[in-house]
């Protein structure tokens, strides 16, 4: 079994900054892409930024500029550098990581709790 844990978010005023973390722990043999994304409310979910295996980064417009992915493989954990933050960020964040368990061949998809973002202006 496989568990993802999110921590980082909170409240920020406007223009500061928040990292994001998503740690996947149990039976993790390796993680293909990692993903951030987010749902406002009353809004539908939107992929914010995206990670390969290798480094390769992926971006939404509306972030590009302010926020960065990153990962760390040794932990199985990725990040969400969110800087020069704007109330338009406010949301739930969830990361989502495609996981191969250890012993088996193919991977899974698997979803963090969510971390509520907000940004007071």
């Amino acid at each position: 079994q496989v568990q993802l844990v999110e921590s980082g978010g909170g409240l920020v005023q406007a223009g500061g900054s928040l990292r994001l973390s998503c740690a996947a722990s149990g039976s993790v043999s390796s993680i293909n892409n990692m993903v951030w994304y987010r749902q406002a409310q009353g809004k539908q979910r939107e992929l914010v930024a995206t990670i390969t295996r290798v480094g390769s980064t992926n971006y939404a417009d509306s972030v590009k500029g302010r926020f960065t992915i990153s990962r760390d493989n040794a932990k199985n954990t990725v990040y969400l550098q969110m800087n020069s933050l704007i109330p338009e960020d406010t949301a739930v964040y969830y990361c989502e990581q495609d996981v191969v368990p250890k012993g088996g061949r193919y991977s899974k998809d698997y979803w963090g709790q969510g971390t509520q973002v907000t940004v007071s202006s």
